[in-house]
């Protein structure tokens, strides 16, 4: 890719600029590294069900997360992981047809959460309208996930819904509304591997004034539509890492969880990028960041995750 390594540099320099020669390593809860498990988990409020049955999920996703499909499991359940020593939890869930979670008949469960425990809780907000945003923020949810998209087309197509990503611009302007800090996530490749709306995404997020950026990367899950598509090839999230980067130099940029396992190469370059934020880094993009001399912290939640639980070592 032409002028990649000058891109790159140009994003690292800024990062070091703006957050000093740095970058903190996850393990958020549904994954393990060398055994050890993360303190993290996702729940989901509507078990393995979603109508939308987007092409690259059918759903799949759900299914190892926690079932917390009644107000009442989710408080019982959030109880036990705190007793188990967890830092916080990731409640997300299957959408309706609109791209909306069923938020309303949790709330006043996930304030028991917050209210009884000391649990950060972080939430797939899905599509959302100011009056339900203020109503998790009021409950004492942390932050709110919410994929963004750029393309009408890729939303339409991969999400099946009929509208287009003006309705993901008015959730992103309920969530600053109701003052629940924002962590969109940016999706390479959604669009059956192609690059198409990731850059628009950026350009979008610039007007919110975000504090950080989760950059991921299209997963083939078996059984989905969009398995056995072209893959993407690791020069191309990293040029949107760094276009990240450098249209929003004050946001911390991560490379998320969800991507392709293996791929060291996109590891590497994001940390030529200067990402700030890396979950489930390979031995190889640790050594990478060392040989940069970069100071190292780990930390054993979601990369979203404001709140610092890191120490030096796993």
């Amino acid at each position: 890719m032409p002028n990649l390594t000058l891109k790159l540099e140009a994003a690292r320099r800024q990062s070091w600029r703006t957050f000093g020669r740095q970058i903190t390593f996850y393990l958020p809860g549904m994954f393990a590294y060398d055994g050890l498990a993360g303190r993290y988990p996702a729940a989901s409020i509507t078990g393995d069900r979603c109508a939308l049955q987007c092409d690259h999920c059918r759903a799949r996703i759900l299914a190892p997360m926690i079932d917390t499909d009644s107000p009442g499991q989710l408080v019982d359940k959030c109880l036990k992981l705190e007793e188990k020593g967890n830092h916080g939890v990731l409640i997300s869930g299957g959408c309706d047809e609109n791209g909306r979670l069923p938020w309303q008949p949790f709330l006043a469960a996930l304030a028991e959460v917050k209210q009884r425990t000391g649990l950060v809780v972080s939430v797939h907000s899905g599509l959302i309208d100011v009056v339900t945003a203020k109503a998790l923020k009021n409950a004492g949810v942390d932050q709110a996930l919410i994929d963004v998209i750029g393309d009408d087309e890729t939303l339409q197509k991969i999400y099946h819904v009929p509208f287009g990503v003006e309705r993901i611009k008015s959730s992103l302007a309920a969530l600053r509304e109701a003052g629940l800090p924002i962590v969109p996530h940016v999706v390479c490749g959604l669009n059956y591997g192609q690059i198409k709306g990731e850059r628009a995404a950026i350009d979008m997020l610039a007007g919110y004034d975000v504090a950080q950026v989760v950059i991921v990367a299209l997963m083939q899950i078996p059984g989905t539509p969009v398995y056995g598509s072209p893959r993407l090839r690791a020069a191309e999230v990293a040029a949107i890492l760094a276009e990240a980067r450098l249209k929003l130099p004050d946001a911390r940029i991560s490379l998320g969880c969800a991507r392709q396992r293996g791929s060291h190469e996109l590891e590497m370059l994001a940390i030529d990028a200067g990402v700030n934020r890396m979950a489930i880094p390979s031995d190889e993009a640790i050594a990478h960041a060392k040989n940069y001399g970069l100071d190292i912290r780990y930390q054993r939640t979601c990369c979203s995750v404001d709140q610092d639980f890191a120490s030096p070592s796993w």
